[in-house]
């Protein structure tokens, strides 16, 4: 994805705007740029929070690859939502036809229900109007007490703050799990995804510790858990010896040496190849390791 447009609705939240626009932008601050457009049927949008916003009018050109987002807006129920004038609704419907994708935020499922997106697919909302988005649309299959559900290129999350999560998810489908920390981190947020794989990145599991040799240590496993990278490296690295590496890295995570932690990484990653159809060999040298047989040990025994 290069050109992520946001579809305004008047009362839009901010937050639900301003969060998976911070995630494209900060991706973009560390190299995977990212092009950014406000559309609306009106040139200033009132939000929620009654800060207006100015948006254009006219549509860019979009390609399979960019991105369509409706962020949620202020309402009791999603029948009292605003109108959605048919071109809006049919940019989201043509994008999609083309082998686009499309995303909401909290209440933007309803606009792609409107636009007749989620039908048989899986979706969820806001907890709040979960079940009248059931109502509403009964060919969708809506998952409650989720952060974000993602089928067939239509992505739906839940209230407010979880559009962080949902374009995190997407950095991470398209420029890997590393980039999505490193995202999550400067934005000092954690990196959550859902269904098959862990809520929790293991890449900010682990973060919760105030020691910098030892952010910097994870920082360089990072970017490097498919790579051999010995002991003594890291430490020079780092600037201590292999044993106080060890003793503060094993300290900070709760019991985590180096290799430990490089490993729960590959393992991660591999577990993310493998439900999404690579066989365990091919994810077994995908993220570094020699043979699928270390592989097939970790994910024996839980890691």
């Amino acid at each position: 994805m290069n050109h992520i447009v946001f579809l305004l609705v008047p009362g839009v939240h901010l937050l639900d705007l301003a969060g998976p626009a911070q995630v494209f932008s900060t991706a973009s601050d560390f190299g995977h740029p990212y092009t950014l457009s406000y559309i609306a049927e009106r040139p200033v949008v009132p939000t929620a929070q009654d800060l207006p916003l100015v948006a254009r009018l006219d549509w860019p050109e979009l390609r399979p690859e960019d991105l369509i987002v409706v962020p949620g807006w202020r309402s009791l129920a999603l029948v009292d939502s605003p109108d959605i004038g048919a071109a809006a609704l049919r940019a989201l419907r043509d994008h999609h036809a083309r082998g686009g994708t499309v995303a909401s935020v909290c209440a933007g499922a309803e606009a792609l229900g409107r636009a007749g997106l989620l039908d048989g697919r899986r979706c969820t909302t806001h907890h709040d109007v979960q079940d009248e988005l059931a109502r509403r649309y009964p060919r969708a299959t809506v998952v409650r007490d989720v952060l974000y559900t993602a089928d067939d290129r239509v992505v739906t999350s839940a209230g407010i703050a979880s559009g962080i999560d949902l374009a995190l998810h997407l950095i991470a489908n398209q420029h890997g799990p590393a980039v999505a920390a490193q995202v999550a981190r400067d934005m000092v947020v954690y990196a959550r995804r859902n269904g098959h794989e862990p809520q929790a990145s293991a890449m900010l599991r682990y973060r919760s510790h105030l020691d910098d040799t030892v952010h910097h240590a994870q920082n360089l496993i990072d970017a490097r858990f498919d790579r051999a990278l010995p002991l003594s490296t890291l430490a020079a690295t780092v600037g201590v010896s292999e044993r106080t590496l060890t003793r503060l890295f094993t300290r900070a995570t709760g019991g985590l040496t180096p290799l430990r932690y490089q490993q729960t990484l590959r393992l991660e990653r591999a577990e993310h190849l493998i439900c999404h159809g690579a066989t365990v060999d091919a994810a077994a040298r995908a993220v570094g390791f020699e043979d699928a047989r270390m592989l097939r040990r970790l994910r024996a025994r839980g890691h």
